[in-house]
């Protein structure tokens, strides 16, 4: 996990076509708030924010406490942050699971497949996982599409497989391994 760790600290500034994608820090807070006060946009994946100070605590007890492989996902050309991918390792498989949330105003510009595709090159180029896997929320297959895109392959639903929002999940998974990656 050292060297997971080294890294992930020498990678913490990536550049793509079209976006940055760089540490998350508390000045982020406003862009933040845009997307994550919207239900329509966090749907999937937490509680909406209520108030700019909600999202700071978020920022700094989630991001900041432990940043490496958490990257704010930065327009180039407007330096807006419009959201959030991330990298979570699981050394003993030599794998890793990718997250991400994009304000909905963003959605259908391919921001998030040019962000995971640069996650999928940091984790198989870079870090040498074996496997890089994702899910989501069997009523959100949007996000089954970005991880198709990805060139993740279906492995299969996970039924009622944890409560969110007071509801079960049924979770639907992906995967690539490397060496469908690197073909």
């Amino acid at each position: 996990m050292e060297e997971y760790i080294y890294l992930l600290s020498c990678y913490n500034h990536l550049e793509g076509t079209r976006i940055l994608l760089r540490p998350i820090v508390l000045s982020d807070a406003e862009d933040m708030y845009e997307y994550a006060s919207d239900e329509e946009t966090v749907r999937f994946v937490f509680e909406k924010h209520q108030n700019v100070e909600e999202t700071r605590k978020n920022i700094a007890n989630y991001f900041m406490k432990e940043p490496l492989g958490k990257y704010a996902i930065v327009l180039k050309e407007t330096k807006k942050m419009i959201g959030t991918i991330d990298i979570r390792l699981k050394e003993e498989k030599n794998s890793a699971e990718i997250g991400y949330t994009l304000n909905k105003d963003y959605w259908g510009n391919g921001y998030i497949t040019e962000a995971g595709k640069m996650i999928l090159e940091l984790g198989f180029e870079t870090l040498g996982l074996e496997r890089i896997f994702a899910y989501h929320d069997s009523e959100n297959p949007l996000s089954g599409k970005v991880m198709k895109r990805l060139g993740m392959t279906y492995e299969g639903t996970l039924r009622k497989n944890r409560i969110h929002k007071n509801r079960y999940i049924d979770d639907v998974h992906y995967s690539v391994l490397k060496q469908d990656y690197l073909s």
